[in-house]
């Protein structure tokens, strides 16, 4: 086990009909799937889609950084 951690950020947007904290949930569970080691993530962008004045859906953009396995 080394005695430092070494970590990477990939960027990823997801999108929910209901919230923003919804599409925050979204891109991480879908992250999930193939990225190990996920520490945390940081929402870059936020925006929505609006349709006959309502608001359709949400929009994130996020940044999730995850540790290099072995570091």
């Amino acid at each position: 086990m080394s005695n430092h951690h070494t970590y990477k950020k990939i960027e990823m947007v997801g999108s929910s009909l209901t919230s923003i904290e919804d599409a925050i949930s979204n891109a991480i569970a879908e992250c999930d799937k193939s990225v190990k080691n996920m520490d945390w993530f940081e929402v870059t962008e936020t925006r929505g889609h609006i349709k006959n004045g309502q608001v359709a859906h949400y929009q994130v953009t996020l940044k999730i950084g995850f540790r290099i396995e072995g570091s």
